[in-house]
Order: C-alpha cells, then structure tokens, then sequence
C-alpha cells in the first residue's frame, strides 16, 4: 500500500473513533474539545480530497469560531450538567436512540456508494462558462457568478441571526456592550498573543480575500481570519467588545450586503439580469463585493461570538 492510501485510512479511523468518543462524552467540556479536534481532523480530510476552499472553511468556521460558542456554551451548561445526567434516558431508548443513527448512518454510506460512476457533476459546465467572468478558481466562479443569489442569502443570514442573539438581553442592557466571550485570567503569554498575532491575520486575511478570485480563498476564510483575531483581542482584554447600538459597527455590519444588492440591481440595466455583470467587469466587481462582504461577515461573526449586551458593560448609547 501506499503511504497516501495507509495515511488516508489512518484519518478515517481517527474520525471515527473521535466522532465515537464525541458521542460518548460525560461532560459538554470534553465533547466540545473532540469536536474541535474532529473539525480539525475533517480539514486534512477534505485538503486529501484536494477541496482546500472547504477545508480552510471547516478549520475557520466549522472548528475554529463554532469552537468557541461551543465551549462558551458548556461553560454556562455545566452547573447543570450533574442534574441533567440523573434525568438520562432510559437504557431502552438509549439503545433506540443509537439504532436510529446506525440506520442512518449506514443509509447515508449506501447512497454514496452506489453513485453512479462517473458521479453527475456540472465541473464541465462551470469550466466552460468561467472565462467570460474574468475568474480562474471555479468556486468563486459558482458562488458569486452562476450562484450569486444564494451567496446574497448566506451573507445575509448572519443579520437575523445577529439580531436574534442581540433579542435576548434585557431592556435596561439594551445600550451595553456584549459580555459572553469568555475572559480567561490574566495571562502575559495571552496579552503577548493578542498584540503580535492580530497583524499577521490581517495580512493573510487580505491575502485570502485577494487571492479568491483566482486560487483557493475568498471572502468568508478572510471573514473568519478577522473576527478570530478580534476575539483574540477583545478576550486578552485590550479591547472592549463594540456597543451594539453604534451606528458605525450597524453600517458595517450592512454595507457588504447593500453593495452586493446595489451591483445586482445595476445588473438590470447593464446586463439584462439581476445579479448579472456587465462584459468586462466581472472580476473587479466581483472582488468588491468580495471585499466588501468581508468586513461585514468578519462583524458580524465577531458580534455573534460576543453575546448580547450585558449589564456588567453598560455604556453610553451611540458610542
């Protein structure tokens, strides 16, 4: 065998004998650090699978930022988490429990495979439509040419899901600055970290949204880059989270999303279709929408991370 093929099978086991573990935890602590590992793990998976724009996806968001809300969540879960093991399940419908995931596990495997060789795929359909856009990497080619409006929608989503966060502080808190990020003692290794590391995010977040047009990257990798290193920030305590009643941080959190409508509408006139580009401007209107829905998604991931306002951070309105 090959070192390829035994380092391929050897990942399997691991994810699976993770993905066992994660399932078999006492506590949420434990089953969140498998399942941050397990993220980690399902990156390498998907780089063998030669998908590195999934993979950097899964590492930043599906591992990386949902770590964090994972574990901020077990940490207010576990003063509860005694009282919720002496309410389990009975063993019958324990065992119930995992029948039903075992069929449909294994029903999912079956249908993969028994796909039809070669797969269905529009690869060729998107090769052969991807030069006009000026673009060379085909995902960016899909997602903000060919897919435009269901980009549009996933941008858009964080709004509500913002706000939804934002909906369950009290009213007198209203004016205050979000407090759930965890805050881990004082440390100088932390403080060290949070002033040395931001400014290389930046430049490989650049870096990331710049070279998405054309290799893997793009805009929601940089978005995740960003907001990681402002919660790094904002948890070694050098900065305050912002106050959600802010004007600025509001306009930012919108202006990727307004650009994007704003260029789809002109598409109307110039292009004969909603979400069209004009011949020719394809790419550069494509990298400023890029751009632009990268501040707001980078907001907007760090403010869901954040929490909503508490009374511990109240401050004055507007600021």
């Amino acid at each position: 065998m090959s070192v390829g093929l035994i380092s391929d099978v050897v990942l399997i086991l691991l994810v699976l004998s993770l993905a066992v573990w994660i399932t078999i935890a006492r506590t949420a602590y434990r089953a969140v650090v498998g399942f941050v590992a397990y993220g980690l793990l399902m990156t390498l998976l998907w780089v063998r699978l030669a998908a590195l724009d999934v993979a950097m996806t899964e590492a930043a968001l599906g591992s990386g930022l949902t770590g964090i809300l994972l574990f901020a969540a077990a940490a207010r879960l576990a003063p509860f988490e005694a009282a919720e093991r002496a309410r389990a399940p009975a063993p019958a419908l324990r065992l119930l429990i995992g029948l039903l995931c075992t069929l449909v596990a294994a029903g999912l495997a079956a249908v993969v495979l028994w796909l039809p060789e070669p797969a269905p795929t529009l690869a060729p359909l998107v090769a052969e439509h991807l030069p006009p856009t000026g673009l060379r990497n085909p995902v960016t080619g899909v997602l903000l040419a060919h897919r435009a409006i269901d980009t549009l929608l996933e941008s858009m989503v964080l709004l509500p899901a913002l706000i939804g966060v934002w909906s369950v502080a009290a009213d007198a808190d209203w004016s205050g600055r979000p407090g759930s990020l965890p805050r881990p003692p004082a440390s100088d290794a932390l403080t060290l970290l949070a002033r040395i590391l931001p400014p290389f995010g930046v430049l490989v977040a650049i870096h990331l949204v710049w070279i998405g047009a054309d290799e893997p990257g793009g805009k929601f990798q940089a978005a995740a880059v960003l907001a990681a290193m402002w919660v790094l920030v904002m948890m070694a305590g050098l900065q305050q989270p912002p106050a959600v009643v802010s004007r600025g941080w509001r306009g930012l959190l919108v202006v990727g999303a307004s650009l994007f409508i704003a260029i789809g509408i002109a598409g109307i006139w110039l292009a004969d279709a909603f979400l069209a580009y004009p011949k020719g401007l394809a790419k550069p209107l494509i990298i400023a929408i890029e751009v632009a829905l990268t501040g707001s998604v980078a907001v907007a991931l760090a403010l869901l991370l954040s929490g909503p306002p508490t009374r511990a951070h109240r401050c004055e309105a507007g600021r």
